[in-house]
């Protein structure tokens, strides 16, 4: 299946990336030489995605301004302004501009570097609409640099996705996207809270399932995760 739209999520105050978002909003960090929201903007717009819904609310004219530039894909704006939503209510705000086909949510906070790239794609090809309500993307924890956690998820054979719970680490990472669509959300009102809500009521359906991703993933949370990120990019880059 084509997935053609995506939601960014770019609203965020970026605290944990302070002194680097005291003046500037996160996901126009640069990593690598492009921003982190040019790096999702130039991967999905590669693979398929014709149109993105981008939040705002941490100095979102600076945010505005530099999508102009994008001539490649369509953007629209998804206004939190008034009220930093999260990562679940930033979501339903959005459904009007959605549609009625799967989108992916994607965090622009995450990168990776390989020539050719067909993550999205991928994922795109694995969404099962008849058995899932959300798709996420997983990264292999040995296969991540820039995560500080001991990861959040184990995978059934069948793709199915269980919480890491009471143990002390799991397997595989959230890597920042998932597919989902409006038909399953419609039930959750406009206000604040995690898409972790409407995960955990997915999988209590036996509806939330995962799959991996083979690049090398980086989580670009901290200043440090910025750095690492760098590094990394550097030592991928130059290896190709």
């Amino acid at each position: 299946m084509n997935v053609r739209t995506a939601m960014l999520l770019s609203a965020g105050l970026g605290k944990r990336m302070r002194p680097l978002t005291d003046n500037c909003p996160k996901p126009l960090i640069e990593v690598g030489g492009r921003t982190l929201l040019d790096r999702v903007l130039d991967k999905i717009a590669a693979q398929g995605v014709e149109r993105a819904i981008v939040n705002v609310h941490y100095l979102p004219e600076q945010i505005t301004e530099h999508l102009k530039s994008r001539t490649d894909i369509q953007i629209l704006i998804s206004d939190e302004r008034e009220q930093l939503l999260e990562t679940g209510g930033g979501v339903i705000n959005a459904l009007m501009l959605l549609g009625e086909d799967p989108f992916f949510v994607i965090n622009t906070d995450v990168t990776w570097a390989t020539p050719g790239d067909t993550t999205f794609s991928d994922m795109a090809a694995a969404w099962k609409p008849d058995k899932m309500d959300a798709l996420l993307l997983l990264a292999r924890m040995e296969n991540t640099a820039g995560f500080r956690g001991a990861g959040d998820f184990f995978l059934d054979d069948d793709g199915r996705l269980r919480r890491r719970g009471e143990a002390p680490s799991a397997p595989y990472v959230f890597a920042g996207t998932h597919i989902t669509q409006a038909n399953r959300l419609r039930d959750y009102r406009v206000e604040p809270f995690s898409a972790n809500r409407y995960w955990n009521e997915f999988a209590e359906r036996q509806r939330l399932f995962g799959t991996v991703m083979s690049p090398y993933w980086l989580h670009v949370g901290d200043p440090e995760g910025r750095d690492e990120a760098n590094a990394r990019l550097r030592e991928l880059e130059s290896s190709q």
